[in-house]
C-alpha cells in the first residue's frame, strides 16, 4: 500500500510574524495617504487654487450701519432712515424673461423721474438678456424703490405665476424669476425743509453736505465693516450685527423753529427783501432754540440744491454770511465804554450834528443835531456821532480789546458746518484807517454773522458771560446718553455793566413807544441799520441791511431774538423793518415757552419766596 505524505504545518510563531507585517504594511500605506493629503492641502499650488475659486465665489462687502437720526430737543425726528429697494436681476438663472422683466418695471416704476422715459425699458431689456461674463452674476436694474412699489412688482409677479401655473415648461411664459429685491436705507427729513440750514443733507453716497450732517458725519455714520459675501445673491447669509450711528438730540425746539420760519417768511413777502436770518438762543446756556435762513431746501429733494443757492448763496445765512450790522453793534460799543469808565449812564454828550475823527466827519443817520445827550439818549436815537466820540474816548487799545473779548472777527465755533468768522480791522492792519475807530463804533466797516453778534450781545443779557453757541445738545451712541454741556467762552464785561445797559436799552425803547415792545414783558433792544457797499467800495443809500436784536424779561433774560433783513423795499430803516418782527417773534415766543407775564411771574416768585 503506497502511502502519501502530508504537506509541512507552519510553526504558530511564523503566522504571527506574517500578520503582523501585513498590518504594518497598511498602517504605512494609511500614514503615507494621510501625509500626501496634508501636504497636498498645505502646498503653495493648493492655496492658489483655493484663493482662486473664493475669488470667483465670493468678494469683500462693506455693510454700513443705519445712520443716526437727528431730533429736536422734545424727541421730535428732523432726520431718520426708511427702508428702500434695490432691484436687480440674477444673470444665472436661465428662465429668466428679460421682456416681461423690462415691461413690469417700466410700468411700476413710470412715477419716477430717473425712470419716466422710453429708454427705460430698453435698458432693463438690455441688462436683464446680459449672459453673466468675468464672474458678473447680478445687474442692478432700479434703486431707491419703495415698499408701495415693490408691493405692486410682487402682485404682477403672482399674477404671471398664476397665468402660467399650468404651463411651467413653457419657454415663451411670462415670469419675473430672477428678479432680486434687496432692501437698505435711505435718509429722510419728515419735516422737510424745516431747519434745513441747521440740519443739512446726506446723499446717496452716505456723504453729509452742511449743518450737522456734516459736522457730526462720522459721528452719525458710525463704523462700517468690510467683509466676504457670496456673488450669488440668493445665497442666504447672516449679515453681521453692526451698531448703529450715533442718534443727535439738538437744542432747536421744533415748534419754536416752525413759528420763527412762518414769521420771517410774511416779513420778506411784506418787506419785499432779497433774504433774511432769525437767531433765537438762551442766553443762559448758549442754546439755539430756533436758527432760521433763506431759502430753504427740501432736503428729500437735495438734489435741487444748486437751483435754490445760485452762485453764492449761503447755505446759512445766520452762519456763513458776514455783513456790516449798523447800529446794533452798537451794544457792544456802549458795553465797552461803561464797563471801561470811559463814561456812565448820565454822561453828557453835546451833538452837534458831525464828528471829526480820522481826518473825516461822522454824520447822525439823518444827518442831524439832537444837541445835549446821555448815553441813554444816545442809545435811544441811535446817533452815530455820539458813539464815535464814545470810542474816541476809550481810545483804539481799549476800544479793539473789547471788541476782541466779544469775540468779533473770530468763530464763535457753533457745531455747525460752514460758519465765518466774519472781519475786525485792527490798528496794525495794511488796511485800518484812524476813521475806522469812528465807522466801527457805529457798526460800518465791520463783518459779523448773525450768530457770531447774537453770541457776543448775549454776555449782556447774561450778566456779563459769554456762553460757547451750540446746537448739539446731548448725544445717544449703544444705548447710552452723553449729555452736552453749556460752555463758557469769557467774560468780557461785569455782571455791573451788563444790568446798567440791558436798563439803559430797555428805557429808551419804552420811551420812544418802539415798534419792538412786548406787551406785558420789559425788553431791552437796540434797532440797526446799515449801508451796503456796492462792488467799487462805495455804500448805496438805497440798500440797507434793518436788524433788531432783543432779549427779556429784563429782570431774568430768558431769550435773545436777532432778527437780520436783507435789503427790504418797503423802508430802509431797521426801527420800522426789523423791529415789528422781533415783536411778534417775541409774542409768540412767550407763549410757547410757557412764561409768564412779568407781573404774574412776579407775584408768584414774591409768593414763593414767603412761603415757609
Amino acid at each position: 500500500m503506497k502511502q502519501t505524505l502530508a504537506s509541512p504545518v507552519p510553526h504558530r510563531s511564523s503566522l504571527v510574524r506574517r500578520y503582523q507585517f501585513v498590518a504594518l504594511f497598511f498602517a504605512a500605506a494609511a500614514v503615507a495617504i494621510v501625509a500626501q493629503m496634508i501636504r497636498l492641502q498645505i502646498s503653495p499650488d493648493a492655496i492658489e487654487l483655493r484663493s482662486r475659486g473664493q475669488l470667483y465665489t465670493q468678494e469683500l462687502h462693506t455693510f454700513f450701519p443705519a445712520r443716526g437720526e437727528i431730533r429736536d430737543r422734545w424727541g421730535n425726528v428732523l432726520a431718520g432712515n426708511q427702508t428702500v429697494y434695490e432691484i436687480g436681476v440674477d444673470l444665472q438663472t436661465r428662465s429668466r424673461n428679460p421682456e416681461t422683466i423690462a415691461f413690469t418695471l417700466s410700468r411700476v416704476l413710470s412715477t419716477h423721474a430717473e425712470y419716466n422715459r422710453p429708454e427705460y425699458y430698453d435698458s432693463v431689456f438690455t441688462a436683464a438678456s446680459r449672459q453673466p461674463i468675468s464672474g458678473t452674476v447680478y445687474a442692478v436694474l432700479a434703486d431707491y424703490v419703495t415698499e408701495t412699489e415693490v408691493a405692486e412688482i410682487r402682485r404682477w409677479s403672482q399674477e404671471y405665476e398664476q397665468l402660467y401655473q399650468d404651463r411651467a415648461d413653457d419657454k415663451n411664459r411670462q415670469t419675473l424669476q430672477g428678479l432680486i429685491i434687496r432692501p437698505h436705507l435711505m435718509r429722510v427729513y419728515p419735516e422737510k425743509d424745516l431747519a434745513s440750514g441747521v440740519i443739512g443733507f446726506v446723499n446717496r453716497q452716505g456723504e453729509g453736505f452742511f449743518g450737522v450732517e456734516a459736522r457730526y458725519n462720522p459721528l452719525l455714520a458710525g463704523e462700517p465693516q468690510t467683509l466676504p459675501m457670496s456673488t450669488d445673491p440668493t445665497r442666504a447669509q447672516q449679515l453681521p450685527a453692526i451698531p448703529d450711528g450715533a442718534t443727535l438730540i439738538l437744542t432747536l425746539d421744533r415748534e419754536i423753529q416752525r413759528m420763527a420760519e412762518q414769521v420771517l417768511d410774511d416779513a420778506i413777502v411784506a418787506n419785499g427783501a432779497e433774504g433774511g436770518s432769525v437767531v433765537i438762543l438762551d442766553p443762559r446756556n448758549g442754546e439755539i432754540l430756533a436758527m432760521v435762513s433763506t431759502p430753504r431746501l427740501d432736503l428729500n429733494q437735495y438734489w435741487q440744491y444748486s437751483d435754490i443757492f445760485p452762485g453764492a448763496t449761503p447755505f446759512n445765512r445766520a452762519v456763513s454770511r458776514d455783513y456790516e450790522p449798523g447800529s446794533v453793534y452798537k451794544v457792544l460799543t456802549m458795553a465797552g465804554a461803561l464797563d471801561s469808565g470811559a463814561v456812565k449812564p448820565e454822561t453828557t454828550f453835546l451833538d452837534t450834528g458831525s464828528f471829526a475823527i480820522g481826518g473825516y466827519y461822522i454824520h447822525n443817520w439823518n444827518w442831524g443835531a439832537w444837541g445835549e445827550q446821555n448815553m441813554t439818549g444816545c442809545m435811544q436815537h441811535s446817533l452815530n456821532v455820539c458813539l464815535a466820540w464814545v470810542a474816541s474816548q476809550m481810545g483804539t487799545d481799549i476800544f479793539y480789546s473789547y471788541m476782541q473779548k466779544f469775540g468779533i472777527g473770530r468763530l464763535t465755533g457753533i457745531d455747525l458746518d460752514g460758519e465765518v468768522p466774519g472781519r475786525l480791522k485792527i490798528p496794525g492792519d495794511s488796511d485800518w484807517y484812524d476813521v475806522e475807530l469812528g465807522t466801527n463804533s457805529f457798526g460800518q466797516g465791520v463783518a459779523v454773522t448773525p450768530l457770531q453778534l447774537s453770541a457776543a450781545i448775549a454776555s449782556v443779557a447774561n450778566q456779563g458771560e459769554m456762553m460757547s453757541p451750540h446746537i448739539v445738545m446731548a448725544y445717544v451712541e449703544n444705548g447710552q446718553q452723553y449729555t452736552i454741556p453749556p460752555r463758557p467762552i469769557s467774560h468780557p464785561i461785569s455782571a455791573e455793566t451788563a444790568h446798567t445797559l440791558t436798563e439803559m436799552l430797555a428805557v429808551s425803547l419804552e420811551d420812544e413807544a418802539s415798534d419792538a415792545l412786548v406787551p406785558g414783558y420789559r425788553v431791552a433792544g437796540k434797532t440797526g441799520t446799515a449801508s451796503i457797499a456796492g462792488p467799487t467800495g462805495l455804500y448805496d443809500s438805497d440798500l440797507t441791511n434793518a436788524s433788531f436784536v432783543g432779549w427779556g424779561p429784563v429782570d431774568d433774560p430768558r431769550f435773545l431774538i436777532y432778527v437780520w433783513i436783507e435789503k427790504p423795499t418797503s423802508s430802509p430803516w431797521g426801527s420800522v423793518v426789523a423791529a415789528p418782527i422781533f415783536s411778534q417773534l417775541a409774542q409768540r415766543l412767550v407763549v410757547l415757552l410757557n412764561l409768564p407775564p412779568d407781573t404774574i411771574r412776579l407775584a408768584m416768585a414774591a409768593q414763593a419766596s414767603t412761603t415757609p
